[in-house]
């Protein structure tokens, strides 16, 4: 019987720092993007690699080699990510909502780490921080707070007091609340959709057993291989999302109105009430 393994993360898995504030000029000479990159692609891949650019370099040899090495290398390239985006939240004193809940997905991908599983099951472990986001983002979907306002108000960080105030304003509007609700509801079945097709991929090319040369390898190359297309995916999640809300912030408020520009709502947030709902026996 083939034993559990453990496996790093895959590309779409592996957790992204969330978004920290701007550079000033002259601070760090590495950009914040290419610096992401190298700390949760590039390193994790080349921990992986049984034969690093072929140069017979492999980093689980220098771990002990064998079993042992191959699995302390596995969840060195899976935890890499996890202490690099606590590192980047701790660093920049990033506290948003968006950060934090980037924060939390790195903790449970970390978590994940240690549940040694191959085949079927290292197919759903890779896609669980996608399936656990999509079912919170769906459930929150029916309350008063759905989830995607959180990328809203993170939008709104830098604005004024005042201007804060009408985008808040805006988003409890009945109509924006509905819009913010299916914004949410798009999000999470892209998220999901986006898991499955890593789950698929995984299932595909991840087939060696846990512990072994062969499997580090597949894990790598899933790694690279998801990365962009598991990218792609959640951008355009976002991006229905986002064109849901505008066309009922428009709708709402007129032309010209956005919740990206609070400038724009300025004179409309308030103006227009809903409609009175009729009263019982009213006549027709």
């Amino acid at each position: 019987m083939t034993q559990p393994r453990s496996q790093p993360p895959t590309s779409s898995q592996a957790p992204s720092p969330p978004p920290s504030p701007p550079r000033k000029p002259g601070q760090g000479a590495v950009p914040q993007t290419i610096r992401d990159l190298i700390f949760t692609l590039v390193v994790p891949i080349a921990v992986l690699s049984p034969n690093l650019l072929g140069s017979g370099f492999s980093v689980a040899d220098q771990l002990g080699g064998g079993t042992q090495g191959n699995v302390r290398a596995y969840l060195a390239a899976a935890l890499i990510p996890v202490v690099y985006v606590a590192w980047d939240l701790i660093r920049n004193r990033n506290v948003s909502p968006v950060a934090l809940l980037g924060g939390a997905g790195a903790l449970v991908g970390g978590a994940l780490a240690f549940w040694y599983v191959d085949g079927f099951w290292y197919a759903v472990k890779d896609s669980a921080r996608s399936y656990l986001l999509g079912l919170a983002f769906l459930i929150s979907a029916g309350t008063r707070v759905p989830l995607f306002r959180i990328f809203m108000d993170a939008a709104s960080l830098n604005e004024s007091p005042d201007k804060r105030a009408l985008t808040q304003q805006a988003m409890d509007d009945p109509q924006i609340h509905r819009a913010l609700a299916n914004a949410t509801v798009v999000f999470a079945l892209v998220d999901i959709l986006s898991g499955l097709l890593n789950s698929f991929v995984n299932y595909q090319r991840v087939t060696a057993e846990f512990g072994s040369d062969a499997f580090n390898a597949q894990v790598a190359e899933v790694n690279a291989i998801m990365r962009l297309p598991s990218f792609g995916i959640s951008l355009l999640g976002v991006g229905i999302a986002f064109w849901l809300l505008h066309r009922a912030t428009v709708a709402r408020f007129g032309p010209g109105a956005s919740l990206l520009e609070p400038g724009s709502l300025a004179g409309r947030v308030g103006q227009l009430a809903p409609p009175a709902p009729p009263t019982p026996g009213q006549a027709d």
